[in-house]
């Protein structure tokens, strides 16, 4: 993972020069599989979750309800989101599809941010693009997806 690497240099590099340094929080660091569909996650997963034993919610959108996704023929694949089941607060996503390894970021700048299911609703995405996937799943947590 360069960007891991990339991250700890940061850090390291900051240590050397006497600056004050946050810990990395490794469950912010998304994981991407450059297959044909990609596959990329960050933070929690469902089983994880569950061992853990985590009260949570979980969104699903499909990337066969997307108009861009349609567009370009690559409608397999779903965007999947988890969060507290009592704050709300994005605890983890994984997302199927075309251009996963891009989108997973805004998933990762959403928890980076303490953010909820709703904070990413209550967000405008341009249509049509593929990250308008999230933004479905998001609305899915709380019962208000549109297309699913």
């Amino acid at each position: 993972l360069a960007h891991k690497a990339m991250a700890e240099g940061v850090v390291v590099a900051d240590q050397i020069a006497g600056l004050a340094v946050e810990p990395i929080n490794f469950a912010l660091i998304p994981s991407v599989i450059y297959t044909q569909p990609e596959v990329a996650w960050v933070g929690e997963n469902e089983a994880s979750l569950k061992a853990a034993g985590r009260v949570f919610n979980k969104g699903n959108s499909l990337f066969a309800g997307n108009g861009r996704a349609l567009a370009l023929g690559q409608e397999g694949g779903r965007c999947t989101l988890y969060s507290d089941k009592h704050t709300d607060r994005v605890l983890g996503g994984a997302i199927v599809g075309p251009q996963a390894s891009e989108l997973i970021n805004e998933i990762a700048l959403a928890m980076t941010f303490s953010a909820s299911g709703e904070d990413i609703a209550c967000a405008i995405h341009a249509h049509p693009t593929l990250s308008e996937v999230i933004h479905e799943a998001a609305m899915a947590l709380n019962n208000k997806a549109l297309h699913g």
